[in-house]
């Protein structure tokens, strides 16, 4: 058995779980047995993007957890960033022309 963590932060409260799972159990596997959708159960574990240490798993199914892992459940995003930095360095641009 290896120890892991599972993190998911909803727009409102965030849990961070340790769990034990078998060597060998792929990233999706781990994250159904951490029972976090039980705490989440608008997640939808199936599709959902996945994360290790901040970098994106591109085959949650297939690949295999490390001991210490930390599995983060990445929901989309509010707002374009990009997006949200252009309005902002607009309307900073607008304020710099109303001051002079």
């Amino acid at each position: 058995m290896i120890e892991i963590e599972v993190v998911y932060a909803s727009v409102d409260r965030q849990v961070l779980r340790t769990c034990r799972v078998q060597e060998g159990t792929r990233v999706r596997a781990a994250l159904v047995a951490s029972g976090i959708a039980d705490v989440f159960p608008e997640l939808d574990l199936t599709t959902c993007p996945v994360g290790i240490f901040g970098r994106m798993v591109a085959d949650p199914d297939n690949q295999v957890v490390q001991a210490a892992d930390r599995l983060e459940i990445y929901r989309p995003l509010l707002a374009d960033p990009k997006e949200i930095r252009r309005l902002r360095a607009a309307k900073a641009a607008r304020a710099r022309q109303s001051e002079q």
